[in-house]
C-alpha cells in the first residue's frame, strides 16, 4: 500500500504543469518539517546532566544570539540543500 502511495505521487508530482512544481515542494517540505517537528515532540526527555562544557557552549550561543550572529533558517536549509 505505502509503495503504491509513493508511486502515485510521483505520477502526479510528474504530471504538474511547471508553474505548480515550486509549490508543491514547498507543501511536501512543509510536510517534511512537521514529521521531524513531531519526531522532536515525541522523543524522551534528556535526562543526562549538563557538562561544564554544555553549559559554556549554551552561554556563547545565548551570546551570539544577543549580538545578532544568527543564521536565518532559510539560508540553513539551503545550504543543507533541502
Amino acid at each position: 500500500m505505502l509503495e503504491a502511495t509513493r508511486e502515485r505521487l510521483h505520477e502526479l508530482v510528474n504530471a504538474l504543469p511547471a508553474s505548480k512544481v515550486e509549490a508543491a515542494n514547498k507543501y511536501l517540505e512543509s510536510l517534511a518539517d512537521e514529521a521531524i517537528l513531531e519526531a522532536f515532540r515525541n522523543a524522551p526527555e534528556d535526562d543526562e546532566p549538563l557538562t561544564d562544557e554544555d553549559l559554556k557552549a549554551i552561554e556563547e550561543a545565548e551570546e551570539d544570539i544577543r549580538q545578532g550572529r544568527v543564521t536565518p533558517w532559510e539560508e540553513v536549509k539551503k545550504e543543507l540543500g533541502l
